[in-house]
């Protein structure tokens, strides 16, 4: 799915240094990507290997984050990033890299510059008045808990109301792509405005960085939402083990992909006391993606001719995905396709990429990659008839990355089709895919809205999670 914009993710750099030009220093550049301005800043240093470097994604919340390959040769500078498909190739002339970002076949312009002002003009781009302030009105421990299943650690960060005392909980599960404990994404930290507000009101909260990102260990790339629901079950088993938790009131609040993993977890384990999907899903992968795919395409002014193009593609990529099981067998059918494809319509808007052998390529591996051939085949709805506790599913009106008109309607099916006797359906007004007032729903918006989540959205969850631990 995917269903976050591109997402710049780490970068640590190893230069190889030529003579006459330096590379010490700070780059500073802006990737426009889907309407959505991304500003980035490399800080490169000198190191015993000879060169080394950190990277920034303000816009994000990341900083410090380390990368895979770099090659400076003849003033040619080539970053790449072999787990997630990405690959920077610039040209270096005096203080500027003239160069192209690449992804999975999509090739975006993007230039680094060593101007101070553009430096601090990143940093402080973005005001977040949602965000809490230190020191909290709560106590806040950075813990650790064990996946013993997958052998590996996780780290988050545990919010009590107090000290001491017994209190309900939930747990915070991100939405797809790797996100830190805050899900931090276009400058905003949705998790943390979300854990603090439900803390003030008496709710612990337990949220933590994603498998294989940031302090938590594993391998987010070969990962699948099975794998990711394990975690959510290694967290319920960890709060269970703390004297503050009540363990009759333990819930779930998932995100997006974490919509889909909440019910998993509520179906595998019976002592989940609630669970809460924004933005959850009650269609298949292969659907959702379709449906966000025209969605965003009309809200931003693409022809019905090229959309309804687009779209036959994309059907026909998915339906090799749901027809076949092994993955080399997948691999191969969907070169095919897009070969014949290619032949049959040369006028296919190629411009943006250099060779065509090179997108197939990288969209094969997008598509046959376990998370997504896992995403495109399933389907949340047999696992939504099982779920027998109580359910919040809220959605804004204008999410155009999970259409609420379709997917609360599929997820209140499910639910009453599995004799689930205690749930709730909301559409939000005027709210987008991350519970933000906005004008259009549109991703570009994410960066340029000050707010993080809507008041309503917070008010919401709240008010029925209070409702529903006095009830039981």
């Amino acid at each position: 799915m995917k269903t976050k914009i591109l997402i710049i993710s780490v970068f640590m750099i190893m230069i190889n240094f030529v003579s006459g030009q330096n590379i010490v220093g700070n780059w500073n550049g802006v990737l426009k990507v889907q309407g959505v301005q991304l500003h980035i800043v490399f800080h490169v240093s000198k190191s015993d290997g000879g060169f080394s470097a950190t990277m920034d994604s303000p816009d994000q919340g990341a900083n410090g984050i380390p990368m895979t390959k770099v090659t400076f040769e003849n003033s040619i500078l080539n970053i790449e990033m072999t787990s997630a498909n990405i690959e920077y190739v610039g040209t270096v002339k005096n203080d500027t890299v003239f160069g192209t970002f690449k992804q999975s076949g999509l090739s975006i312009p993007l230039n680094l510059s060593k101007n101070e002002t553009m430096k601090e003009t990143v940093k402080e781009a973005f005001n977040r008045p949602q965000n809490p302030i230190k020191p909290y009105p709560y106590y806040s421990e950075d813990i650790t808990f064990e996946n013993k299943n997958a052998n590996i650690l996780l780290a988050g960060t545990l919010t009590l109301p107090k000290k001491e005392g017994k209190f309900p909980a939930v747990i915070l599960i991100t939405g797809s792509g790797p996100q830190n404990r805050d899900e931090e994404l276009m400058g905003h930290k949705p998790f943390l405005v979300l854990s603090d507000y439900l803390t003030r009101h008496g709710i612990a909260v337990l949220r933590y960085d994603d498998r294989g990102t940031f302090a938590s260990k594993g391998n987010f790339a070969k990962s699948t939402t099975f794998d990711f629901a394990t975690d959510v079950e290694s967290a319920l088993t960890y709060l269970k083990t703390r004297d503050e938790i009540d363990p009759k009131h333990i819930g779930l609040i998932g995100h997006s992909e974490g919509g889909i993993i909440a019910p998993i977890v509520a179906v595998n384990d019976r002592t989940v006391s609630f669970i809460v999907l924004m933005a959850g899903t009650g269609i298949s992968g292969a659907e959702l993606l379709i449906l966000q795919q025209e969605a965003i395409g009309k809200a931003m002014g693409v022809s019905e001719e090229k959309l309804n193009e687009t779209v036959d593609i994309n059907r026909n990529l998915f339906k090799i995905v749901e027809q076949n099981n092994d993955s080399a067998t997948i691999a191969e059918k969907l070169k095919a396709f897009l070969n014949s494809k290619l032949k049959e319509n040369p006028t296919l808007d190629m411009s943006k990429v250099s060779n065509p052998e090179t997108i197939i390529q990288h969209q094969i591996a997008v598509i046959t990659s376990p998370w997504m051939i896992n995403f495109i085949k399933y389907n949340p709805e047999s696992m939504l008839e099982k779920v027998q506790c109580p359910v919040l599913a809220i959605n804004g009106d204008k999410d155009l990355q999970v259409p609420s008109k379709v997917n609360l309607p599929a997820i209140e099916n499910a639910l009453k089709k599995g004799g689930n006797k205690y749930f709730t359906i909301k559409e939000l007004p005027g709210l987008n895919h991350l519970f933000q007032e906005c004008k259009t729903g549109l991703p570009k918006e994410y960066s340029e809205i000050e707010q993080t989540i809507s008041p309503l959205a917070l008010e919401t969850i709240t008010n029925w999670i209070i409702t529903v631990i006095h009830r039981r």
